[in-house]
């Protein structure tokens, strides 16, 4: 399963590019992120090539980080197709408790990134394969 990594950043001018310039001393490439500001704080979410080194490098520096199990599903890039995911999802009672996507070019691929409670994790890849997605494990999404 694909892995994500989720820090609480404070809220202040060069906090991301401490972060930012750790992992680039580490060689840790950065695929995707999301930020949810959360007042004096915020939330940075990753997709990065090597999460469990990320850990580590943002960890020996102070930062409060956590990795988490997320599903990654490739999805064409077509109206309809994130509708055709979750309403498969939502038709088997699983809840997407946070999602972000982005588009892989040339190819115009989506790649949607949903954290979903860990009880329900293998039986929302085994539902989102049965509607004709792609499931991605973790290197193939680190590789993009």
């Amino acid at each position: 399963m694909a892995k994500q990594l989720t820090i609480f950043v404070e809220n202040r001018a060069g906090r991301l590019k401490a972060i930012s310039e750790n992992l680039y001393k580490n060689h840790i490439n950065i695929r995707a992120f999301t930020i949810q500001d959360r007042g004096d704080y915020g939330l940075l979410r990753l997709i990065v090539d090597k999460p469990n080194d990320a850990y580590l490098a943002l960890a020996d520096v102070g930062c409060a980080c956590a990795l988490k199990d997320v599903l990654a599903v490739s999805v064409s890039d077509q109206p309809g197709n994130f509708h055709t995911l979750t309403f498969a999802l939502a038709a088997s009672n699983i809840n997407i408790t946070d999602a972000y996507g982005f588009v892989v070019q040339p190819h115009k691929t989506g790649i949607c990134c949903m954290e979903i409670e860990p009880a329900q994790l293998a039986k929302a890849a085994d539902v989102a394969r049965q509607a004709g997605f792609t499931v991605l494990e973790d290197e193939e999404l680190y590789s993009l």
